[in-house]
């Protein structure tokens, strides 16, 4: 990957590589999960600290064989096994549900999941005898030239009792082009079993490359993260969001969605979203850990973190609304303004190029062009209080802490550091006063 972020930790739809396989394989409810670690172990440890697996150190990196090993001393014998790798990240749990069960069916049976490729280089082949049973697996590096032509490969994943691996993993051997303990040669030791009435082998096929193919560079990263998003795109059409350019649209995160959901082109869904009957999500808007409720429109542009929005509101263009905000049912907040930390009651107004923190705003509060509300002095954060039916006119500063009671009006321009009486007016602003006789200075030669 050329980084100093180990392979694994990087992101597909906001979400690592290892913490998809995990994902994957806890849908299937296992007794325990076991990561193998070793180059970059600490970083990885430290960024998944959350995850309730058990962490395996495996100190020196001797091959797959190897890898598989270290964990077996905590894995009881009757228990069946499922190997998986952390940088394959599209690995559907049906598939691998499909794959215990087969081998369940016989505990000394191995099942190999593998996949038909037109370019299979670079992956072990499944050589198979002219009646086609497995024989064992061939790695790129030792296959012959005749073997290099076979296109079903080993996707590397698989299902074994813990038992019978036990017993093949001891009997492994590095005599090969790497010098490594290949966990495929366990293939080749179940099908001398086969001959003798043991062991079974059986493959399972996977339904797309796709599923099996893993990260080595960021070409792969990126193709698999947009195969990831159009995966995510299908399932929400068929539930019946509309997506009105699937490819142009990125899920980094989870989506909760009511009946007739719009998401116009470039959004971006990160975290849990939750979008109620009839919100339409406008062109280029990110929204994060939110909740809109129906019949909410959020235009072009706008920016939504951490945020409740109430139904009915009109959100945009060039909104954002920051963490700790609550927009009642039919608020309006328009183009350039900023919200944090507030709450904003129904039907109230906030049109145009004004910045409104840390405040509580009650109902039909019409907040004009301009106007801010100067929360922090500094070292403290200060709420501003403003009544049902107030009326900030534009361009005024208040100064908090501060409250506008129900009904005043506060004129244009002005300063308000004092509270303001309800249903008065109140202003603050130099007399005007017009020079006679002033001349605009010129530019000197």
């Amino acid at each position: 990957m050329r980084s100093a972020t180990p392979k694994v930790l990087h992101k597909i739809a906001g979400t690592s590589l290892l913490e998809h396989s995990i994902n994957r394989a806890s849908i299937l409810n296992p007794a325990s999960i076991h990561i193998v670690y070793g180059h970059g172990g600490d970083k990885i440890r430290a960024e998944l600290a959350h995850l309730s697996v058990e962490w395996v150190e495996q100190r020196e990196q001797l091959g797959t064989g190897h890898a598989v090993e270290q964990a077996l001393p905590e894995i009881a014998a009757d228990k069946m096994v499922l190997v998986l790798y952390g940088d394959v990240p599209l690995i559907q749990a049906e598939t691998l549900a499909t794959l215990l069960a087969a081998a369940e069916e016989n505990s000394s049976s191995l099942s190999i999941l593998t996949v038909i490729l037109d370019d299979p280089t670079g992956y072990g082949r499944i050589v198979r005898s002219a009646e086609g049973e497995v024989l064992r697996i061939v790695e790129q590096k030792d296959g012959s030239a005749e073997e290099l032509l076979i296109k079903e490969i080993n996707s590397g994943i698989m299902a074994i009792s813990a038992a019978k691996l036990q017993g093949w993993l001891t009997a492994l051997e590095s005599d090969n082009a790497q010098g490594e303990l290949y966990l495929t040669d366990i293939v080749a030791m179940a099908a001398a079993e086969r001959a003798q009435g043991g062991a079974e082998i059986t493959i399972v096929r996977a339904s797309s490359a796709l599923e099996v193919e893993g990260v080595n560079d960021r070409t792969q990263l990126a193709k698999l993260e947009r195969a990831y998003q159009q995966q995510q795109a299908a399932e929400l059409m068929r539930a019946g969001v509309t997506l009105l350019d699937p490819s142009r649209f990125d899920l980094r995160g989870t989506l909760q969605s009511g009946s007739d959901v719009l998401i116009d082109v470039n959004v971006i869904l990160s975290g849990k979203v939750i979008l109620g009957d009839g919100v339409e999500i406008g062109s280029n808007c990110h929204i994060t850990n939110s909740v809109i409720d129906a019949g909410t429109v959020v235009l072009p542009n706008s920016v939504i973190d951490s945020a409740e929005i109430g139904p009915n509101c009109r959100i945009g263009p060039f909104a954002r609304v920051r963490p700790g905000t609550k927009l009642r049912g039919s608020a309006n907040i328009g183009n350039f303004v900023e919200i944090k930390n507030s709450d904003i009651g129904i039907s109230s107004k906030i049109n145009h190029l004004s910045y409104v923190g840390d405040s509580s705003v009650g109902e039909r509060v019409n907040i004009g062009a301009g106007v801010i509300t100067c929360n922090y002095d500094g070292a403290n954060k200060h709420r501003t209080v403003i009544g049902d039916d107030a009326f900030i006119g534009s361009d005024t500063q208040l100064v908090a802490p501060v409250e506008v009671e129900r009904g005043a009006t506060i004129g244009a321009g002005s300063t308000i550091v004092k509270d303001a009486p309800q249903e008065q007016l109140t202003l603050s602003r130099a007399k005007q006063l017009t020079l006679k006789g002033w001349k605009r200075p010129k530019k000197v030669n």
